[in-house]
C-alpha cells in the first residue's frame, strides 16, 4: 500500500508521545492561525478559481468562522484537556475515580469541495487539540484549493505528526486500506457508506458528516418579506452549494403566491437585475455538478430564474413553483442555486411531509407565532434546527453540529470537536490499604455479606420531579 510508510511513520510519531504535552498543541494550533492570516488571499483567490466564491463569502465561511473555531479551542483548550472527576459510591469515597482525556492516535479527515478550508480545518482543530497526528485528504473537485494546501501547510504543521494525501477515488480507496484509529468524512450519504465500510474492516470509530434534503416550513403567519431574504440568502450562498442550505420549501399554495414577489425583489437586492454579473454571485463547482443540476430545472415549472451558461458553469438563482414529491428536483440533494417549493395544504401535512423521507442535517421553520416553530421542532427530527432564519445555527460554537441517520454519525464545532476526537478513558484509582471495606464482597458469601454490599453500592431513586 503507498500510504503504509507514511501511516507508520505517523503512528511512531504518536506513541512517542509527541503530540500529548499542552504546549505542543498549542504551539500547533497557533500555526493554524498563522496559516490563515498569512494565505488569507491566496484563499480568497483559490476559492474564487475553483467556484467563483465571491471573497465576502470566502472570508466569512473559509476564514473568519475557522479563527473562531481556532480561538475558542485555544481559550478553552486547558480546561477541557483536564482530568474529570466524577461521583462516587460509598467505598470509594477515599479513591480516585476520573476521566482521562486521551487522543486516539493517528486520524483521518477526508474533506469536501465546497468549503474546502472550513470542512478540513475545523476538524484538524479538534484533532490537534485532542493530541492525535493526522492525515488531511482535501478534495480534488477543488483543485486550486487543493494544491494551496497541499503546499503550503507543512510549512507550519509538525510534518512528523501532520500529513496531506492529494488524490481522486483511486488515491482514497488505497489510504482507506490503512489502519486508523478514527475517520473524520465530510461528503455524500452513498461515499460516507463506502468510508464505513472501510473503516468496519479495522473496527475503526468514524464521524460521517453528510447530506440530504433540508425541509424549510413557511406557516401562513409570517413576514413574508423577511422569510424571502433569509432563505434567498441560505439558498443561493454559495451558488447553493451548502449542506445545510434550505433545499425545498413547504407552504400553502396562497403562500407560494405571496412569496414570488417576494423572492423576486430579495434576489434583485442581493444579485441585481441579472445575477450572473453580480460579484457576488458564485458558479457551479464542475462540468458534472452543472449538467446535473441543470437537468432538474425540467421539475415543476420555472417560476423565476432558470438561465444557464454551460461555458461559465452558471445557473441563475431559480425557482421552482408547483413541484411534484415525485419530480427529479425532490429525488435528491440539489446542491445548487435552486429552490423547489412544494405545495401543503397545513403545517400537520408539511411535517408528515418530512417524516416521511430520511431525517435531514438541518431543517427550517418560520412562523411569527412561536408554537407553530415549536410544533414544527416538536414533531420532526433532524441533525440541526433553526427558526425563522436559515444556516445561521451553524455559526455557533456552542452548537453541536452533526447529522441523524441518513444525514451522518458524529458531531462537531468547538468542544464538540474536541470531544470527537477525544477517548474518555474511564479510570479509577484505589487506595493499597482499607482491605477491610473490600471484605463484603469476597467469598465466601453470606446473606449478611450481600446486604452490607447492597448498602454500599446501591443507588437509590430520588423523588420524582415534574418537567416544566
Amino acid at each position: 500500500n503507498p500510504y503504509a510508510g507514511l501511516v507508520s511513520h505517523l503512528r511512531a510519531s504518536w506513541l512517542s508521545g509527541k503530540t500529548r504535552p499542552m504546549e505542543y498543541r498549542r504551539a500547533q494550533l497557533e500555526a493554524l492561525g498563522r496559516f490563515l492570516d498569512d494565505k488569507k488571499q491566496e484563499i480568497l483567490e483559490a476559492t474564487e478559481l475553483d467556484m467563483g466564491k465571491p471573497s465576502f463569502e470566502a472570508f466569512f465561511s473559509e476564514i473568519l468562522l475557522c479563527k473562531n473555531e481556532l480561538n475558542v479551542t485555544l481559550n478553552n483548550l486547558c480546561h477541557w484537556m483536564k482530568d474529570e472527576h466524577v461521583d462516587k459510591n460509598l467505598v470509594m469515597q477515599l479513591d480516585s475515580a476520573f476521566i482521562r482525556k486521551e487522543p486516539y492516535g493517528v486520524v483521518l479527515i477526508i474533506a469536501p469541495w465546497n468549503y474546502p478550508i472550513h470542512l478540513f480545518l475545523v476538524p484538524l482543530i479538534g484533532a490537534i487539540a485532542a493530541g492525535n497526528c493526522a492525515i488531511i485528504k482535501p478534495s480534488e473537485i477543488s483543485k486550486n484549493t487543493e494544491r494551496l494546501i497541499a503546499e503550503t501547510l507543512s510549512c507550519y504543521l509538525d510534518t512528523d505528526c501532520f500529513a496531506v494525501v492529494t488524490g481522486g477515488v483511486p488515491e482514497t480507496t488505497r489510504l482507506l486500506e490503512n489502519k486508523f484509529d478514527y475517520i473524520f468524512f465530510t461528503g455524500s450519504p452513498r461515499v460516507g457508506q463506502i468510508v464505513m465500510t472501510a473503516a468496519a474492516k479495522h473496527l475503526t470509530p468514524v464521524t460521517l458528516e453528510l447530506g440530504g434534503k433540508n425541509p424549510c416550513y413557511v406557516s401562513d403567519t409570517c413576514d413574508v418579506n423577511n422569510v424571502a431574504r433569509r432563505v434567498a440568502w441560505g439558498r443561493f450562498y454559495n451558488a447553493g452549494q451548502t449542506c445545510i442550505a434550505p433545499d425545498y420549501l413547504l407552504c400553502t399554495i396562497e403562500m407560494q403566491e405571496k412569496l414570488m414577489p417576494a423572492l423576486r425583489e430579495a434576489i434583485n437586492e442581493f444579485f441585481g437585475p441579472n445575477p450572473r454579473e453580480s460579484p457576488d454571485f458564485g458558479r457551479i463547482v464542475s462540468d458534472k455538478q452543472f449538467r446535473r443540476l441543470r437537468a432538474l430545472l425540467s421539475s415543476g415549472r420555472v417560476a423565476l430564474g432558470g438561465q444557464t451558461d454551460e461555458a461559465e458553469r452558471y445557473i441563475a438563482p431559480t425557482v421552482l413553483a408547483d413541484v411534484q414529491p415525485s419530480d427529479p428536483a425532490m429525488q435528491e440533494e440539489i446542491f445548487g442555486p435552486i429552490l423547489p417549493i412544494v405545495v401543503i395544504a397545513n403545517m400537520d401535512e408539511a411535517i408528515d411531509f418530512i417524516n416521511a423521507r430520511p431525517r435531514p442535517l438541518a431543517l427550517y421553520a418560520f412562523s411569527c407565532d412561536s408554537k407553530i416553530v415549536n410544533q414544527v421542532l416538536e414533531r420532526t427530527s433532524s441533525g440541526g434546527f433553526c427558526g425563522n432564519d436559515t444556516l445561521m445555527h451553524v455559526t455557533l460554537t456552542s452548537l453541536p453540529f452533526g447529522g441523524i441517520g441518513n444525514s451522518g454519525l458524529g458531531k462537531y464545532h468547538g468542544k464538540f470537536t474536541f470531544d470527537t476526537f477525544t477517548h474518555h478513558r474511564g479510570c479509577l484509582h484505589r487506595n493499597m490499604g482499607l482491605e477491610a471495606l473490600n471484605a463484603p464482597r469476597y467469598p465466601p458469601y453470606t446473606q449478611q455479606k450481600l446486604g452490607l454490599l447492597t448498602s454500599a453500592f446501591e443507588v437509590k431513586r430520588r423523588g420524582t420531579c415534574t418537567l416544566l
